[in-house]
Protein backbone atom coordinates (compact mmCIF):
# COMPACT_ATOMS: atom_id res chain seq x y z
CA UNK A 1 0.00 0.00 0.00
CA UNK A 2 1.53 3.24 -0.99
CA UNK A 3 2.35 5.43 2.34
CA UNK A 4 3.06 9.42 2.73
CA UNK A 5 4.53 11.33 5.60
CA UNK A 6 4.41 15.15 6.74
CA UNK A 7 6.24 16.97 7.96
CA UNK A 8 4.85 20.20 9.75
CA UNK A 9 6.96 23.61 10.47
CA UNK A 10 5.75 26.69 12.27
CA UNK A 11 2.76 27.79 14.12
CA UNK A 12 -0.24 25.83 15.78
CA UNK A 13 -2.14 26.37 12.55
CA UNK A 14 0.03 25.40 10.15
CA UNK A 15 0.21 22.21 12.08
CA UNK A 16 -3.72 22.29 12.21
CA UNK A 17 -3.15 22.36 8.54
CA UNK A 18 -0.61 19.14 7.99
CA UNK A 19 -2.84 17.15 10.62
CA UNK A 20 -6.21 18.01 7.98
CA UNK A 21 -3.92 16.31 4.88
CA UNK A 22 -2.48 13.94 6.75
CA UNK A 23 -6.41 12.97 7.95
CA UNK A 24 -7.28 13.36 3.91
CA UNK A 25 -4.97 11.17 2.75
CA UNK A 26 -5.52 8.44 5.65
CA UNK A 27 -9.60 8.45 4.28
CA UNK A 28 -7.85 8.40 1.14
CA UNK A 29 -6.54 4.80 2.10
CA UNK A 30 -2.88 6.00 1.79
CA UNK A 31 -0.69 4.63 5.07
CA UNK A 32 1.11 6.94 7.46
CA UNK A 33 4.91 5.56 7.09
CA UNK A 34 8.06 6.86 7.94
CA UNK A 35 10.19 9.21 6.30
CA UNK A 36 12.60 6.80 4.77
CA UNK A 37 9.95 4.27 3.14
CA UNK A 38 7.00 7.17 2.33
CA UNK A 39 5.76 7.63 -1.48
CA UNK A 40 5.13 11.10 -0.97
CA UNK A 41 6.82 13.43 1.49
CA UNK A 42 4.43 16.83 2.14
CA UNK A 43 7.14 19.39 3.21
CA UNK A 44 4.68 22.28 5.43
CA UNK A 45 6.52 24.90 5.72
CA UNK A 46 6.83 28.14 7.50
CA UNK A 47 8.08 31.33 6.09
CA UNK A 48 8.16 33.84 9.42
CA UNK A 49 11.94 34.33 9.45
CA UNK A 50 14.98 33.53 7.41
CA UNK A 51 15.81 30.61 9.71
CA UNK A 52 12.53 28.98 8.58
CA UNK A 53 12.82 28.80 5.27
CA UNK A 54 16.26 27.64 5.73
CA UNK A 55 15.26 24.46 7.85
CA UNK A 56 12.38 23.63 5.36
CA UNK A 57 15.04 23.97 2.26
CA UNK A 58 17.34 21.71 4.80
CA UNK A 59 14.53 19.26 5.07
CA UNK A 60 14.18 18.96 1.46
CA UNK A 61 17.74 17.53 0.92
CA UNK A 62 17.12 15.38 4.06
CA UNK A 63 14.41 13.30 2.46
CA UNK A 64 16.06 12.93 -0.81
CA UNK A 65 19.53 11.92 1.15
CA UNK A 66 16.57 9.54 3.15
CA UNK A 67 14.40 8.26 0.72
CA UNK A 68 15.80 9.84 -3.23
CA UNK A 69 12.50 8.00 -4.69
CA UNK A 70 9.74 9.98 -2.64
CA UNK A 71 7.89 12.35 -4.02
CA UNK A 72 7.82 15.99 -2.38
CA UNK A 73 5.48 18.22 -2.24
CA UNK A 74 6.00 21.52 -0.58
CA UNK A 75 3.50 23.49 0.44
CA UNK A 76 2.53 26.09 3.44
CA UNK A 77 3.60 29.43 3.81
CA UNK A 78 7.72 29.42 2.06
CA UNK A 79 5.58 27.90 -0.83
CA UNK A 80 3.09 30.98 -1.10
CA UNK A 81 6.04 33.21 -0.79
CA UNK A 82 8.60 31.98 -2.97
CA UNK A 83 7.21 29.02 -5.31
CA UNK A 84 9.80 29.72 -7.98
CA UNK A 85 12.62 29.11 -5.76
CA UNK A 86 11.48 26.17 -4.12
CA UNK A 87 10.43 24.67 -7.50
CA UNK A 88 13.49 25.01 -8.79
CA UNK A 89 15.19 23.27 -5.69
CA UNK A 90 16.08 19.69 -6.99
CA UNK A 91 14.04 16.83 -6.31
CA UNK A 92 10.87 18.88 -5.30
CA UNK A 93 7.80 17.31 -7.48
CA UNK A 94 5.26 20.31 -6.65
CA UNK A 95 5.10 23.50 -5.20
CA UNK A 96 1.57 24.41 -3.70
CA UNK A 97 0.68 27.43 -2.00
CA UNK A 98 -1.61 28.38 0.90
CA UNK A 99 -3.92 29.14 -1.42
CA UNK A 100 -4.23 25.73 -3.02
CA UNK A 101 -3.52 23.86 0.04
CA UNK A 102 -6.71 22.34 0.40
CA UNK A 103 -5.96 20.54 -2.81
CA UNK A 104 -2.93 19.06 -1.71
CA UNK A 105 -4.24 15.36 -1.52
CA UNK A 106 -6.24 16.16 -4.95
CA UNK A 107 -2.44 16.97 -6.14
CA UNK A 108 -0.67 14.43 -4.44
CA UNK A 109 -3.04 11.35 -6.16
CA UNK A 110 -2.39 13.46 -9.75
CA UNK A 111 1.28 13.40 -9.38
CA UNK A 112 1.71 9.67 -7.23
CA UNK A 113 -0.27 6.91 -10.51
CA UNK A 114 -0.95 4.13 -8.93
CA UNK A 115 -2.00 5.42 -5.45
CA UNK A 116 -6.12 5.04 -6.13
CA UNK A 117 -7.37 4.59 -8.91
CA UNK A 118 -10.83 6.67 -8.39
CA UNK A 119 -9.03 9.53 -6.40
CA UNK A 120 -6.86 10.82 -9.46
CA UNK A 121 -7.24 15.08 -9.42
CA UNK A 122 -10.06 16.08 -11.75
CA UNK A 123 -8.98 17.21 -14.96
CA UNK A 124 -9.70 21.00 -14.26
CA UNK A 125 -6.74 20.73 -11.71
CA UNK A 126 -3.85 22.45 -13.39
CA UNK A 127 -1.12 24.00 -11.89
CA UNK A 128 -1.63 27.99 -11.85
CA UNK A 129 2.28 28.09 -13.05
CA UNK A 130 0.90 30.16 -15.76
CA UNK A 131 0.60 33.21 -13.07
CA UNK A 132 3.85 33.25 -13.11
CA UNK A 133 6.11 35.70 -15.40
CA UNK A 134 9.02 33.21 -15.71
CA UNK A 135 9.16 29.83 -14.44
CA UNK A 136 11.12 26.54 -14.23
CA UNK A 137 11.22 23.57 -12.41
CA UNK A 138 8.27 21.66 -10.84
CA UNK A 139 4.59 22.41 -11.29
CA UNK A 140 2.98 25.34 -8.85
CA UNK A 141 -0.47 25.69 -7.55
CA UNK A 142 -0.35 29.12 -5.83
CA UNK A 143 -2.14 32.23 -6.64
CA UNK A 144 -3.40 35.36 -4.50
CA UNK A 145 -6.70 34.14 -4.34
CA UNK A 146 -6.74 31.37 -1.33
CA UNK A 147 -9.99 29.85 -2.72
CA UNK A 148 -8.75 26.91 -1.69
CA UNK A 149 -6.70 27.77 1.73
CA UNK A 150 -9.42 25.75 4.02
CA UNK A 151 -9.09 21.81 4.48
CA UNK A 152 -12.96 21.87 5.69
CA UNK A 153 -14.03 18.20 5.16
CA UNK A 154 -10.99 16.58 7.06
CA UNK A 155 -12.73 15.67 10.49
CA UNK A 156 -10.37 16.36 13.57
CA UNK A 157 -9.50 13.21 15.59
CA UNK A 158 -8.02 12.09 18.35
CA UNK A 159 -4.83 9.85 17.13
CA UNK A 160 -1.10 10.89 16.93
CA UNK A 161 -1.93 14.05 18.41
CA UNK A 162 -3.69 13.60 21.30
CA UNK A 163 -4.68 17.46 21.68
CA UNK A 164 -5.06 18.26 17.88
CA UNK A 165 -5.45 21.46 16.33
CA UNK A 166 -8.79 23.13 14.42
CA UNK A 167 -7.93 25.70 12.78
CA UNK A 168 -11.37 27.96 12.48
CA UNK A 169 -9.64 30.94 11.21
CA UNK A 170 -6.91 31.90 8.20
CA UNK A 171 -5.17 34.73 7.26
CA UNK A 172 -4.71 38.40 8.93
CA UNK A 173 -5.95 41.41 7.66
CA UNK A 174 -3.22 43.21 10.03
CA UNK A 175 -0.25 44.88 8.38
CA UNK A 176 2.21 44.77 10.69
CA UNK A 177 5.41 45.98 9.65
CA UNK A 178 7.36 42.92 10.39
CA UNK A 179 5.24 40.30 8.79
CA UNK A 180 4.90 38.49 5.67
CA UNK A 181 1.59 36.17 7.05
CA UNK A 182 -0.94 38.25 4.86
CA UNK A 183 1.29 37.80 1.38
CA UNK A 184 1.42 34.67 2.20
CA UNK A 185 -1.79 33.55 3.86
CA UNK A 186 -4.32 36.41 2.80
CA UNK A 187 -6.63 38.45 4.70
CA UNK A 188 -8.80 37.22 7.46
CA UNK A 189 -10.76 34.19 7.02
CA UNK A 190 -13.28 32.20 8.67
CA UNK A 191 -14.63 28.93 9.19
CA UNK A 192 -18.70 29.21 9.99
CA UNK A 193 -20.11 28.31 13.21
CA UNK A 194 -22.16 25.31 12.00
CA UNK A 195 -19.08 23.60 10.72
CA UNK A 196 -16.81 24.45 13.89
CA UNK A 197 -19.45 23.01 15.69
CA UNK A 198 -19.89 19.73 13.78
CA UNK A 199 -15.75 19.70 14.01
CA UNK A 200 -16.43 19.60 17.71
CA UNK A 201 -19.05 16.99 17.71
CA UNK A 202 -17.06 14.59 15.81
CA UNK A 203 -13.96 15.01 18.01
CA UNK A 204 -16.04 14.07 20.91
CA UNK A 205 -18.03 11.44 19.54
CA UNK A 206 -14.30 9.58 18.18
CA UNK A 207 -13.43 9.46 22.29
CA UNK A 208 -11.46 12.77 22.32
CA UNK A 209 -10.90 15.07 25.07
CA UNK A 210 -9.00 18.33 24.93
CA UNK A 211 -9.36 20.02 21.79
CA UNK A 212 -6.77 22.97 21.00
CA UNK A 213 -8.78 26.26 18.15
CA UNK A 214 -6.05 28.04 16.64
CA UNK A 215 -6.33 30.61 13.64
CA UNK A 216 -3.71 32.86 12.25
CA UNK A 217 -5.37 35.86 14.05
CA UNK A 218 -7.86 34.07 15.65
CA UNK A 219 -9.66 36.33 17.64
CA UNK A 220 -10.87 38.05 14.92
CA UNK A 221 -13.02 35.12 13.50
CA UNK A 222 -16.52 35.89 12.86
CA UNK A 223 -15.83 39.53 11.72
CA UNK A 224 -16.41 38.50 7.91
CA UNK A 225 -19.30 35.85 8.42
CA UNK A 226 -22.57 37.41 7.86
CA UNK A 227 -23.72 35.69 11.37
CA UNK A 228 -22.46 38.52 12.98
CA UNK A 229 -20.87 36.79 15.60
CA UNK A 230 -18.12 37.54 17.86
CA UNK A 231 -15.17 35.27 18.45
CA UNK A 232 -16.52 35.02 22.17
CA UNK A 233 -20.03 34.19 21.12
CA UNK A 234 -18.48 31.15 19.11
CA UNK A 235 -16.75 29.98 22.94
CA UNK A 236 -19.92 29.86 24.87
CA UNK A 237 -21.34 28.03 22.06
CA UNK A 238 -18.92 25.60 22.03
CA UNK A 239 -19.22 24.92 25.78
CA UNK A 240 -22.95 25.03 26.04
CA UNK A 241 -23.84 23.23 22.94
CA UNK A 242 -20.97 20.31 22.62
CA UNK A 243 -19.71 17.41 25.46
CA UNK A 244 -15.84 18.61 24.57
CA UNK A 245 -14.24 18.36 28.02
CA UNK A 246 -11.36 20.78 27.51
CA UNK A 247 -10.83 23.60 25.35
CA UNK A 248 -7.57 25.58 24.95
CA UNK A 249 -7.33 28.23 22.89
CA UNK A 250 -4.20 29.49 21.02
CA UNK A 251 -2.54 32.28 20.54
CA UNK A 252 -4.81 35.93 20.66
CA UNK A 253 -4.06 39.18 20.05
CA UNK A 254 -4.10 41.79 23.44
CA UNK A 255 -6.84 43.92 21.79
CA UNK A 256 -8.74 40.56 20.88
CA UNK A 257 -8.97 39.32 24.64
CA UNK A 258 -12.87 41.77 25.04
CA UNK A 259 -14.36 41.53 28.44
CA UNK A 260 -16.60 38.94 27.36
CA UNK A 261 -13.85 36.63 26.52
CA UNK A 262 -11.74 37.09 29.43
CA UNK A 263 -15.54 36.65 31.87
CA UNK A 264 -15.86 32.97 29.73
CA UNK A 265 -12.23 32.22 30.79
CA UNK A 266 -13.17 33.43 34.57
CA UNK A 267 -16.21 31.53 34.34
CA UNK A 268 -14.84 27.89 32.89
CA UNK A 269 -11.53 28.36 33.26
CA UNK A 270 -10.78 25.36 35.04
CA UNK A 271 -13.20 23.02 34.07
CA UNK A 272 -13.92 23.38 30.81
CA UNK A 273 -11.63 25.79 29.69
CA UNK A 274 -7.62 25.64 29.88
CA UNK A 275 -6.31 28.31 32.16
CA UNK A 276 -3.99 29.20 29.33
CA UNK A 277 -3.92 32.63 27.87
CA UNK A 278 -1.38 33.11 25.03
CA UNK A 279 -0.97 37.10 24.04
CA UNK A 280 1.62 38.27 21.41
CA UNK A 281 3.88 41.20 23.25
CA UNK A 282 6.55 41.41 20.24
CA UNK A 283 7.95 44.86 22.53
CA UNK A 284 7.21 46.70 26.02
CA UNK A 285 7.94 49.89 23.98
CA UNK A 286 5.60 52.22 23.30
CA UNK A 287 7.69 53.77 19.90
CA UNK A 288 9.16 50.04 18.63
CA UNK A 289 4.90 49.58 18.83
CA UNK A 290 4.30 52.17 16.99
CA UNK A 291 7.08 51.32 14.22
CA UNK A 292 5.58 47.94 14.13
CA UNK A 293 2.07 49.08 13.57
CA UNK A 294 0.78 46.97 16.32
CA UNK A 295 -2.50 47.80 17.71
CA UNK A 296 -1.94 48.71 21.00
CA UNK A 297 0.19 50.00 23.54
CA UNK A 298 2.29 48.40 26.77
CA UNK A 299 -0.21 49.77 29.16
CA UNK A 300 -3.08 47.95 27.09
CA UNK A 301 -1.20 44.77 27.45
CA UNK A 302 -0.58 45.36 30.53
CA UNK A 303 -4.39 45.40 31.64
CA UNK A 304 -5.13 42.10 29.13
CA UNK A 305 -3.10 40.25 31.23
CA UNK A 306 -3.68 42.04 34.98
CA UNK A 307 -7.63 41.15 33.90
CA UNK A 308 -7.20 38.08 32.93
CA UNK A 309 -5.01 36.99 36.25
CA UNK A 310 -8.17 38.44 38.21
CA UNK A 311 -10.48 36.68 36.18
CA UNK A 312 -8.86 33.77 36.55
CA UNK A 313 -6.27 33.27 39.36
CA UNK A 314 -2.87 32.88 39.98
CA UNK A 315 -2.80 29.16 38.38
CA UNK A 316 -3.07 30.74 34.92
CA UNK A 317 -0.22 30.16 32.41
CA UNK A 318 0.22 33.77 30.39
CA UNK A 319 2.62 33.14 27.65
CA UNK A 320 3.96 35.52 25.12
CA UNK A 321 6.02 36.04 21.72
CA UNK A 322 9.00 38.92 22.31
CA UNK A 323 10.92 40.03 18.99
CA UNK A 324 14.45 41.30 19.73
CA UNK A 325 15.76 43.82 18.00
CA UNK A 326 13.12 45.41 15.21
CA UNK A 327 15.10 48.25 13.21
CA UNK A 328 15.73 51.21 15.52
CA UNK A 329 15.30 49.56 19.04
CA UNK A 330 17.73 51.41 21.29
CA UNK A 331 18.78 50.56 24.27
CA UNK A 332 16.30 52.54 26.41
CA UNK A 333 13.67 50.88 24.17
CA UNK A 334 14.67 47.72 24.72
CA UNK A 335 14.47 48.30 28.70
CA UNK A 336 11.04 49.30 28.18
CA UNK A 337 10.37 46.14 27.06
CA UNK A 338 12.30 43.88 29.86
CA UNK A 339 10.76 46.05 32.79
CA UNK A 340 7.62 44.91 31.34
CA UNK A 341 8.31 41.74 31.16
CA UNK A 342 9.95 42.12 34.83
CA UNK A 343 6.55 43.32 36.15
CA UNK A 344 4.06 40.84 34.89
CA UNK A 345 3.10 37.57 36.30
CA UNK A 346 4.49 35.33 32.72
CA UNK A 347 5.25 31.47 32.78
CA UNK A 348 7.17 31.59 29.84
CA UNK A 349 8.29 33.27 26.83
CA UNK A 350 8.89 32.41 22.85
CA UNK A 351 11.92 34.86 21.64
CA UNK A 352 13.42 35.48 18.70
CA UNK A 353 15.81 38.15 16.97
CA UNK A 354 13.89 40.27 14.05
CA UNK A 355 14.22 38.53 10.82
CA UNK A 356 13.88 41.11 7.88
CA UNK A 357 10.92 39.37 5.14
CA UNK A 358 11.27 40.88 1.57
CA UNK A 359 7.79 42.38 1.05
CA UNK A 360 7.72 44.28 4.16
CA UNK A 361 7.94 47.55 5.49
CA UNK A 362 10.65 46.20 7.89
CA UNK A 363 12.65 44.69 5.49
CA UNK A 364 13.43 48.78 4.36
CA UNK A 365 13.50 49.30 7.79
CA UNK A 366 16.65 46.98 8.80
CA UNK A 367 18.42 48.60 5.42
CA UNK A 368 17.62 51.98 7.60
CA UNK A 369 18.49 51.45 10.50
CA UNK A 370 19.72 47.98 11.40
CA UNK A 371 20.39 46.93 15.08
CA UNK A 372 24.01 45.74 15.93
CA UNK A 373 24.09 41.73 15.52
CA UNK A 374 26.05 42.25 19.45
CA UNK A 375 23.56 44.21 20.55
CA UNK A 376 21.13 41.60 19.78
CA UNK A 377 22.77 38.66 21.13
CA UNK A 378 23.06 40.60 24.52
CA UNK A 379 19.18 41.14 24.09
CA UNK A 380 18.60 37.96 23.63
CA UNK A 381 20.28 36.85 26.26
CA UNK A 382 18.79 39.05 28.94
CA UNK A 383 15.71 38.11 28.22
CA UNK A 384 16.22 34.48 27.98
CA UNK A 385 17.52 34.27 31.72
CA UNK A 386 14.79 36.22 32.64
CA UNK A 387 12.16 34.09 31.43
CA UNK A 388 14.07 31.26 32.63
CA UNK A 389 13.69 32.82 36.36
CA UNK A 390 9.85 33.84 35.60
CA UNK A 391 9.07 29.84 34.11
CA UNK A 392 11.36 28.32 37.18
CA UNK A 393 9.18 30.50 39.71
CA UNK A 394 6.05 30.24 38.08
CA UNK A 395 5.99 26.13 38.31
CA UNK A 396 7.67 26.00 41.51
CA UNK A 397 4.66 27.17 43.17
CA UNK A 398 2.73 23.74 41.81
CA UNK A 399 4.95 21.64 43.96
CA UNK A 400 2.65 20.03 46.55
CA UNK A 401 -0.36 20.68 44.86
CA UNK A 402 -2.69 19.33 42.52
CA UNK A 403 -3.29 19.83 38.71
CA UNK A 404 -5.85 18.82 36.42
CA UNK A 405 -3.30 17.16 33.25
CA UNK A 406 -4.18 15.43 29.82
CA UNK A 407 -1.56 12.05 29.24
CA UNK A 408 0.11 12.03 26.02
CA UNK A 409 1.69 9.38 23.75
CA UNK A 410 4.40 8.18 25.10
CA UNK A 411 7.62 6.29 24.21
CA UNK A 412 11.19 5.67 24.19
CA UNK A 413 13.30 6.52 27.56
CA UNK A 414 10.47 7.66 29.75
CA UNK A 415 8.60 5.05 28.72
CA UNK A 416 10.95 2.54 30.05
CA UNK A 417 11.29 3.61 32.93
CA UNK A 418 7.78 3.50 33.74
CA UNK A 419 6.55 7.02 32.88
CA UNK A 420 3.83 8.85 31.14
CA UNK A 421 3.93 12.26 29.52
CA UNK A 422 1.54 15.05 30.41
CA UNK A 423 0.48 18.16 29.61
CA UNK A 424 -1.40 19.99 32.54
CA UNK A 425 -4.16 21.93 32.11
CA UNK A 426 -2.44 25.32 32.34
CA UNK A 427 0.04 24.05 30.03
CA UNK A 428 3.00 22.52 32.30
CA UNK A 429 4.80 19.55 30.62
CA UNK A 430 4.04 16.88 33.72
CA UNK A 431 5.91 13.29 34.03
CA UNK A 432 3.56 10.73 35.21
CA UNK A 433 4.44 7.90 37.44
CA UNK A 434 3.18 4.66 36.12
CA UNK A 435 2.49 3.89 32.68
CA UNK A 436 -0.98 5.64 31.40
CA UNK A 437 -2.98 5.38 27.91
CA UNK A 438 -2.93 8.84 26.07
CA UNK A 439 -5.83 10.83 25.87
CA UNK A 440 -6.72 10.06 29.84
CA UNK A 441 -7.74 13.15 31.81
CA UNK A 442 -5.83 13.19 35.27
CA UNK A 443 -5.78 14.76 38.35
CA UNK A 444 -1.62 14.87 39.22
CA UNK A 445 -0.21 16.12 42.36
CA UNK A 446 2.78 17.16 41.77
CA UNK A 447 5.90 16.13 43.84
CA UNK A 448 8.85 17.92 42.33
CA UNK A 449 10.75 20.09 39.33
CA UNK A 450 13.21 17.63 37.85
CA UNK A 451 16.57 18.94 36.25
CA UNK A 452 15.05 20.10 32.76
CA UNK A 453 11.91 21.79 34.68
CA UNK A 454 9.47 19.56 33.91
CA UNK A 455 7.15 18.51 36.73
CA UNK A 456 6.63 14.95 38.24
CA UNK A 457 3.71 13.87 40.26
CA UNK A 458 1.63 11.18 39.98
CA UNK A 459 -2.03 10.73 39.80
CA UNK A 460 -3.95 11.31 42.86
CA UNK A 461 -4.96 7.56 44.16
CA UNK A 462 -8.82 8.16 44.77
CA UNK A 463 -8.88 9.42 40.86
CA UNK A 464 -7.17 6.20 39.94
CA UNK A 465 -9.60 3.84 41.74
CA UNK A 466 -12.61 6.28 40.44
CA UNK A 467 -11.30 5.48 37.07
CA UNK A 468 -10.60 1.70 37.51
CA UNK A 469 -14.49 1.51 39.06
CA UNK A 470 -15.93 3.66 35.95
Amino acid sequence: MAGFYVENFGCRAARADGEAVSARLRADGLSELPLASANVVVVNTCSVTAEADRDARAFVRKTLRLNPDAKVVVTGCYAQRAPQEIAALEGVAAVVGNSHKGLVPQIIHGLVGGLTSEKSAPADLIPATKLLSTHAGAPIWADDDFAHSFIEDAQVLPGAQTRPNLKIQEGCSNRCTFCVIPTTRGNSRSLSASKVLAQVRGFVAAGGRELVVSGINLGRWGRDLAENSSFADLVRKILTDTDLSRLRLSSIEPMDWTSELIALMGEFGGSRIARHAHLPLQSGSDAVLRRMHRRYRPWHYEQKVVSLVEAVGPVLAVGADVMVGFPGETDAEFRETYDLIASLPFAYLHLFPFSPRPGTRGWELHREMPVLTQAVAERMAALQELAGEKMRSFRAGFVGRSLPAITLHTSGPLAALGRTSGLTENYLPVEINGVLPANQLVDVHIREIGARGTLLGEVNSHVAEMAVAS
